[in-house]
């Protein structure tokens, strides 16, 4: 090949990205060539059974401080500004853009051309230029691949500069740290420097259609979603390990996506052609297909540690308790090829409620689900991080998902609200975490148990049962569901101490309380007397 014709390949697979290069740029590799080049690269290896096995250094999750948006006109008075959402100056943004770029420039790269979006009226195309192999397979996997017809003439609507080895300097670029994440919707450009963490490419583009899909009318939900065998879909809102992927991975249904989908007045669609799950302590008896998906060729593993065999041990947590597992959604047997399905029957949110005091199940009105969707809520185990406390920290995420609204969670709630009454969907509050007592004294809930309790909820019967309110939390909850034990439906009944289970109640009450109330101004009577009875 002449000098010139590489040049002018290049420039192709670079064109509408800045970059300039002059070393190699491998285009749209497939999962083997990538692998292959990661291996050669010294960038992982393989698994005892084929999976690419990598590191991601002193980044093992998202670097939610190191956000930025770029403070644009006829952008910034949409933003959600704030710990969310951090300014970053024209000016500055133009900097570490040109730096970045530079120092591609002298790289050898990796380019994917990519769909987010299941649905064609809706999606949008992806440029991914990187200089880690690895990080090229990590997003074939998590997104769309379009059909090799389609990327002869691909031109890109968002363009990610993601260079992890680069260092960003918060002097001249602006920012926190050496890391950067920084999305600018005016020029429809993401640049990602400093971290090694391939999480911060998914969540961009999650970020991305939380901008530019609501105004259309539709709701971008950090949700999974499953079908039924009558056609009835079921949505599993919830934050990281609460058992969204876990508990929508189901045998007897479907996978439509296990993180990120769209609501329109089609239907649902995934955002996403893969699945990203969290396998710390994985048990291949309780989730066989994400167990079988996570031994596969194909498949990237980030900081999952194995033997000298390279025979996975999926209970180590030396490295990180955030150990992932990212594959193509078709590793899924019974996953829905086409990404789609209908309008939703069932709406259920998660929350691990390390203490111990929300029912294992109940029943939300249609104002219940929104105040509980901007709330968020799970808790975070106390011990499982470096000088954490002895006791549980509960934790509160705007619509399951703050670190991705760049709008005001009211937007989305309202969103939702509207669409659940349009569609009569039937809404859940699950708890996937204690029972009995605090982390510490009580039991998590059994899998089994939960399994069964949202069975009995997506197949219809549930929404029959005799109810009775709690009297802390105004919750709806099932006075007995065949094969579940009475004291696992009443979660006062499951404390020893019932005493110590009333003042943690109304502790848990006091922090929702607060949490509310930023959204309180902004929500109907009907939410707010929710929030009142709460309180």
């Amino acid at each position: 090949m002449s000098i010139s014709t590489a040049k002018a390949q290049r420039a192709i697979h670079l064109a509408g990205t800045g970059v300039h290069a002059g070393c190699a740029v491998h285009a749209n590799f497939t999962a083997p060539a990538l692998t292959e080049a990661a291996i050669s690269r010294r960038e992982g290896h393989l698994s005892a059974d084929g999976a690419l096995m990598v590191r991601t250094g002193v980044h093992t999750g998202r670097s939610p401080r190191d956000k930025f948006v770029v403070d644009e006109p006829g952008v910034s008075d949409d933003i959600w500004w704030g710990s969310v959402n951090k300014k970053l100056p024209q000016e500055k943004f133009a900097l570490l853009t040109s730096r970045v770029r530079a120092y591609l420039q002298g790289q050898e790269l990796f380019t994917q051309d990519l769909y987010a979006g299941a649905d064609p009226s809706r999606r949008i195309r992806v440029r991914l230029v990187t200089t880690q192999a690895w990080c090229a397979l990590f997003a074939r996997n998590m997104f769309i691949r379009p059909p090799v017809a389609e990327l002869e003439d691909f031109t890109p609507d968002y363009v990610i500069l993601h260079a992890p080895l680069f260092h960003a300097d918060p002097e001249l670029d602006g920012v926190r740290t050496s890391t950067a994440v920084a999305l600018s919707f005016a020029q429809k450009l993401i640049v990602i420097a400093g971290t090694e963490y391939a999480g911060e490419i998914k969540k961009s583009i999650f970020t991305v259609m939380n901008w530019l899909l609501p105004p259309t009318g539709v709701l971008p939900m950090h949700c999974s979603a499953n079908i039924g065998s009558n056609g009835d879909v079921a949505l599993f809102f919830g934050l990281s390990g609460t058992g969204k992927t876990t508990l929508s991975s189901d045998p007897s249904r479907p996978l439509i996506g296990d993180d990120e989908h769209g609501w329109s007045p089609d239907g649902v669609f995934n955002f996403e052609g893969g699945c990203y799950a969290k396998v710390i302590n994985l048990s291949e008896e309780a989730e066989p297909e994400i167990w079988a998906a996570s031994h596969q060729f194909g498949t990237v593993l980030e900081n999952v540690v194995a033997d000298a065999r390279g025979v996975l041990d999926l209970r180590d947590d030396s490295l990180t308790e955030n150990t992932r597992s990212c594959y193509p959604v078709e590793f899924i047997p019974n996953a829905v090829r086409a990404g789609r399905g209908g309008q939703p029957r069932n709406v259920v949110m998660l929350a691990a409620d390390a203490f111990g005091v929300l029912p294992p199940i109940s029943k939300l009105s249609p104002a219940q689900a929104m105040y509980h969707f901007l709330s968020g809520y799970t808790a975070v185990v106390a011990g499982t991080e470096k000088d954490a406390g002895s006791e549980p920290t509960a934790t509160f995420s705007a619509c399951f998902g703050a670190p991705f609204l760049p709008r005001r969670p009211e937007v989305y709630g309202q969103m939702l609200s509207s669409l659940i009454a349009e569609h009569q969907a039937d809404c859940w509050l699950v708890n996937t975490g204690w029972s009995g007592g605090k982390y510490g004294t009580g039991k998590r809930m059994a899998i089994r148990h939960t399994r069964a309790l949202i069975r009995a909820a997506l197949d219809g019967s549930l929404a029959k049962a005799e109810f009775r309110r709690d009297p802390f939390f105004g919750l709806m909850i099932p006075t007995a569901v065949s094969g579940i034990p009475a004291d696992v439906l009443d979660p006062r009944q499951a404390w020893a101490d019932k005493a110590a289970y009333d003042a943690t109640a109304k502790e848990l009450v006091a922090r929702f309380e607060k949490n509310f109330s930023e959204f309180a101004t902004h929500v109907g009577d009907d939410v707010k007397a929710i929030a009142l009875k709460a309180a």
